[in-house]
């Protein structure tokens, strides 16, 4: 894995904003654009992309961007691809943001929700120290039969054997304090199980309604039976971590001189 990451604003951004990608070469300059017409005026923030081993031009076109004097995006090259869960982490890991935000590179998040999601997440964290996340509701899909049908089974399984009361776990969008997320138990497809695990540890999510809109450009591997699979054999592991967590409580520390 090579990072590039010379230049770097000297300051800590109070955001990072972590976007894994493969073979998304043809989105990235539009999505880059709506971040910053988004953020730019509202936020500081830093832009970490995780290029997961793409074999397109997605590594070179972030390089172009970087060198064009785009200060507040790093980019993380991993050489083989190693998943979404995997890259959102090493991504989070390496940010510098007191909150994290998370959105696929396709296009179908709309940067211009993660404003709006952010106050409301701060605003109810300063009242409860407990609401640590919030992700998006995708309340009209933008996409095909195949991928809405496979959302819809694998989202009422899980919540039927997770109760987590998150009625669309599948949105790319999604924010939570930093030093939360990546605390969280790492496995591929965790993304997935956000809300659950943040439960697990004491934390809250909270709801946000998002837009959402067809894919950019280029093609989803997503399918049905990718997604049935996977939320089989992945939902028991979660509910075992959510019976095994250690919810630590800490009182008073004492510290000498």
């Amino acid at each position: 894995m090579t990072c590039e990451n010379a230049d770097m604003v000297k300051h800590q951004p109070a955001v990072t904003v972590v976007i894994p990608a493969k073979n998304e070469a043809e989105n990235i300059r539009p999505l880059i654009n709506e971040i910053r017409a988004a953020m730019d005026d509202v936020f500081d923030y830093e832009l970490i992309y995780v290029d997961d081993g793409s074999t397109d031009e997605t590594f070179n076109i972030l390089k172009n961007i970087r060198e064009e004097g785009f200060n507040r995006l790093k980019v993380i090259r991993h050489q083989q691809s190693v998943g979404q869960s995997f890259s959102v982490l090493n991504g989070a890991r390496n940010g510098k943001g007191e909150w994290l935000v998370v959105l696929d590179a396709d296009g179908q998040n709309d940067p211009a929700d993660i404003p709006g999601m952010l106050k409301t997440l701060q605003a109810a964290y300063a009242a409860d120290p407990k609401k640590v996340g919030i992700i998006g509701h995708r309340v009209t899909r933008r996409d095909d039969w195949v991928k809405r049908l496979s959302s819809k089974l694998a989202n009422g399984f899980r919540d039927w054997m997770l109760k987590d009361g998150i009625p669309d776990t599948g949105c790319g969008l999604k924010a939570t304090r930093r030093e939360w997320y990546v605390q969280l138990p790492a496995f591929n497809h965790m993304h997935r199980y956000v809300p659950a695990l943040i439960q697990s540890m004491g934390g809250e999510m909270l709801v946000h309604p998002v837009n959402h809109r067809p894919r950019m450009a280029g093609v989803s591997n997503y399918g049905v039976w990718n997604r049935l699979w996977v939320g089989l054999v992945d939902v028991f592991g979660v509910r075992w971590l959510q019976h095994r967590a250690k919810r630590i409580v800490i009182r008073e520390i004492l510290n000498g001189d």
